[in-house]
């Protein structure tokens, strides 16, 4: 099982920049997908970006936030990042961290095991 741990969220006016935080633990890092989703009030939870590993590292990223979100990971501190500009209101949600016991990436949330608690991003506008 893989022990996740969020940081980073907050408030940030339209056209800002955050950065998130992802820490694992608990299992080899290059053995786990991981990825980023986002839950708004009322909305179903969805996949914004992750990666996963064949022979090299590979990512995703969902087409609405592609071009403003970028994603990657420092292997050294088993630790995921997702830079996000140009923020708009619209990506106002919780975000989580998912991990699932296989190197490949997919897209849904009932694919992942294991979760972190999440951090909150708010966008004013």
């Amino acid at each position: 099982q893989v022990q996740l741990v969020e940081s980073g969220g907050g408030l940030v006016q339209t056209g800002g920049s955050l950065r998130l935080s992802c820490a694992a633990s608990g299992r080899t890092f290059r053995s786990a997908a991981m990825a980023w989703f986002r839950q708004a009030p009322g909305k179903e939870r969805e996949f914004v970006a992750g990666i996963g590993w064949s022979d090299t590292l590979y990512t995703i990223i969902a087409d609405s936030v592609k071009g403003r979100f970028t994603i990657s990971t420092d292997n050294a501190k088993n630790t995921m990042y997702m830079q996000m500009n140009r923020l708009k209101p619209e990506d106002t949600a919780t975000y989580y961290c998912a991990a699932r016991p296989s190197s490949l990436l997919l897209k849904g949330s009932n694919e992942y095991r294991d979760w972190g608690q999440g951090t909150q991003v708010t966008v004013s506008s």
